[in-house]
């Protein structure tokens, strides 16, 4: 018999013949903090200055309802100072978190360093630090070893963290599918073919579950930090390994930034996560001035709309396929759209 052929490829993009309802919602029931945005060069480049006028910006983002946003790309020193000069006057409005060089690891200074620049940063008014994923996945030591995420000698990190109050955002790993081949059985092919950079399936690479373990360490061997660990707690496709994360480490909380395609197409393991785990998780959308895409995080979070984009690019950004509303009650909304964020910040 002819085998047969798999239609497959970035140019099949199928459009649904389904009739179901369908809710606009242009500002969501309640206000609402965006824990997870970006202002600077992490995601613009270095000319983020001239891609977007911060007035603008902070308008459409008020008629969204957002009370408050969260930069995530405060850096340390001059980098720092550039940003903050970006977003002025808008500092009480858009919060910013700052980070260390991780590149300093090795030098003998290492400990005095961070807690100088911490210390010196929160002055200049950061409420928290962003640790990304290039920490574990890129970043070598001086003997050309990876650097784990719970690598002792990051450890002051955490301690200096937890003595300034400040909040530790972290970006440990990214869709379990980035770890596994770029073949037809990838569910996230299309995304991985147009961007091969994205895959960490090389034995140069910890595995997914590596990152896993390092991550469980970090929050057992820290507990009086509080970690948000970004991006449904870096495994938002296994909402049953999350969740015994959270029942295990009372510092952690999540947000759903870029996630809501992997929460939305689960929605009845979804509903229950998110009732369950209602004081720990946290709204997110991974912003950036260029890429304003709202809708889809309020209809996920309050309608029982069926089978609608994730997004509103043409073109599904990562899996193609479409998500569900999980209709939660507005006391749950308020906790997940400003209560929680509002708490740990101490807003």
């Amino acid at each position: 018999m002819e085998e047969r052929k798999c239609v497959c490829g970035m140019n099949y993009i199928p459009s649904t013949e389904l009739v179901v309802k369908k809710t606009i919602i242009k500002k969501p029931l309640f206000e609402v903090i965006d824990i997870h945005g970006h202002f600077g060069s992490l995601i613009l480049g270095d000319d983020y200055e001239n891609l977007y006028e911060t007035a603008q910006i902070v308008d459409i983002l008020k008629s969204y309802n957002i009370r408050h946003i969260i930069n995530l790309d405060g850096f340390w020193g001059e980098k720092l100072d550039r940003v903050l000069k970006k977003t002025h006057p808008f500092n009480d409005y858009i919060i910013t978190f700052g980070g260390v060089d991780i590149s300093r690891l090795d030098e003998p200074d290492f400990g005095r360093y961070v807690r100088e620049t911490l210390e010196e940063s929160k002055k200049k008014g950061i409420r928290g630090i962003k640790v990304w994923k290039n920490v574990s996945l890129v970043m070598k030591d001086k003997h050309g070893r990876k650097i784990p995420i719970d690598d002792d000698r990051l450890k002051v990190i955490w301690e200096t963290a937890a003595k300034l109050d400040l909040i530790i955002l972290i970006h440990i790993a990214d869709p379990i599918a980035f770890f596994k081949p770029i073949d037809k059985y990838n569910e996230r092919y299309d995304e991985l073919h147009e961007r091969p950079d994205w895959s960490f399936y090389r034995d140069e690479y910890f595995g997914f579950w590596q990152l896993m373990e390092m991550q469980e360490r970090l929050l057992e061997n820290n507990p009086d930090t509080t970690f948000i660990v970004a991006h449904g707690g870096s495994c938002s496709e296994n909402l049953e390994y999350v969740g015994k994360c959270l029942d295990r480490f009372s510092n952690m909380y999540i947000d759903f930034a870029e996630r809501i395609s992997e929460f939305g197409r689960q929605p009845y393991t979804s509903r229950k996560f998110f009732i369950k785990y209602q004081d720990r998780i946290l709204f997110g959308t991974d912003f950036n001035p260029l890429n304003i895409d709202y809708e889809a995080n309020f209809r996920f979070l309050e309608t029982w709309d069926e089978y609608f984009d994730y997004s509103c690019k043409p073109k599904p950004p990562h899996g193609n396929w479409k998500i569900y509303g999980i209709g939660l009650d507005d006391n749950v909304l308020k906790k997940i759209y400003h209560l929680n964020a509002e708490k740990i910040l101490k807003i």
